[in-house]
């Protein structure tokens, strides 16, 4: 499977509840397991305004599927190319 970060505009994405949160998640995992083992949500990392996912996915209209399934913004599905850290320059 390849690795791809999702983009999700979500107005107030960073004030939303616990309990919100939770909501989200388990719709997600609701979907994902509809979907099979071809797609998996590593993580997310919430912001002000947005999401940023990562998910493993054998085709990238997966993880497009997800979202519409789900009903779930999607604003871009981006292929990671590589992946660097800090010890990438030492």
């Amino acid at each position: 499977m390849d690795r791809y970060v999702i983009e999700r505009t979500l107005p107030g994405a960073g004030q939303l509840s616990e309990q919100e949160l939770h909501d989200i998640s388990a719709r997600s995992n609701e979907v994902l397991s509809e979907l099979g083992d071809n797609v998996c949500w590593v993580q997310s990392f919430v912001t002000d305004d947005k999401l940023y996912c990562i998910y493993d996915a054998t085709d990238p209209a997966l993880i497009l599927q997800h979202a519409e399934l789900g009903g779930f913004p999607c604003d871009s599905v981006k292929p990671v190319s590589v992946v660097i850290s800090p010890q990438s320059g030492r």
